[in-house]
């Protein structure tokens, strides 16, 4: 297996960060390799908004929902959602932007902003840093909006930290490969046993790393999927110019 494969398949989540900084031209290269991604029609509808000011990291922990290694961590990157940006080209061109009213529009945008973000991962892990994830900045995104200074038909949709890593996160089980990969059709015969086999190997997980508050699959889905648990996505995705009517 190649180093790529080999770090990619050993992909974890890092909460707990050294007071190290990172090299800046170390992390215009990280940036560069979202930069330098695909989007769809090249349209580039993606920003990166970095941060690396403690008492700006401080507040997106807060808003957040109380997630200290959002502050540990040096930097924080938040991926944007930018139509503020399309929409000049698509002016400067003679012609009138309604990508943003739609649902695929939004689609579109949170696609590219995936990849954007699972560059930055890769890129920041083969330089031996630590990475996690963050959707919680849509608990508040106008905050983060106000934050950051984002205008109008832009959206923050995810961000990530990364940071020299001082404890190192443990790899999860994941649901059965035969659960993700599919060949030629959906199987849906088979999930319910994939998921009672992944409850059972996520719950000894947890017992085995000392996480006697540890959930199983199942479990820890249904305390968000049962409910709509950012409810602020929406509306505050409305007063930003977006549209889902089209």
């Amino acid at each position: 297996m190649n180093p790529t494969l080999d770090l990619m398949h050993r992909h974890r989540s890092v909460r707990s960060y050294l007071d190290q900084p990172i090299a800046p031209a170390l992390l215009d290269a990280i940036l560069d390799a979202a930069w330098k991604g695909p989007t769809s029609i090249n349209g580039q509808q993606v920003s990166l908004v970095v941060v690396e000011d403690a008492e700006r990291r401080q507040k997106i922990a807060q808003i957040a929902g109380g997630q200290p290694w959002i502050a540990e961590a040096p930097v924080f990157v938040t991926v944007v959602a930018d139509f503020h940006k399309t929409r000049l080209g698509v002016e400067k061109a003679g012609h009138q932007q309604v990508i943003h009213d739609s649902v695929e529009g939004f689609a579109v945008a949170a696609v590219d902003a995936g990849i954007a973000l699972g560059n930055l991962m890769t890129a920041a892990r083969s330089a031996g840093l630590g990475v996690v994830p963050i959707g919680g900045i849509r608990r508040d995104p106008q905050a983060m909006i106000e934050l950051l200074g984002l205008p109008e038909l832009t959206f923050p949709l995810v961000g990530v930290a990364m940071g020299y890593i001082r404890d190192d996160g443990a790899i999860k089980p994941r649901l059965p490969r035969a659960s993700f990969v599919h060949r030629e059709r959906y199987d849906a015969a088979a999930l319910p046993e994939h998921i009672a086999d992944y409850d059972r190997a996520l719950a000894e997980h947890w017992r085995r790393i000392g996480r006697p508050d540890g959930l199983d699959w199942s479990a820890n889905t249904a305390q968000y999927y049962q409910r709509v648990y950012f409810p602020d996505t929406a509306p505050t995705a409305r007063r930003q110019g977006f549209g889902f009517d089209k």
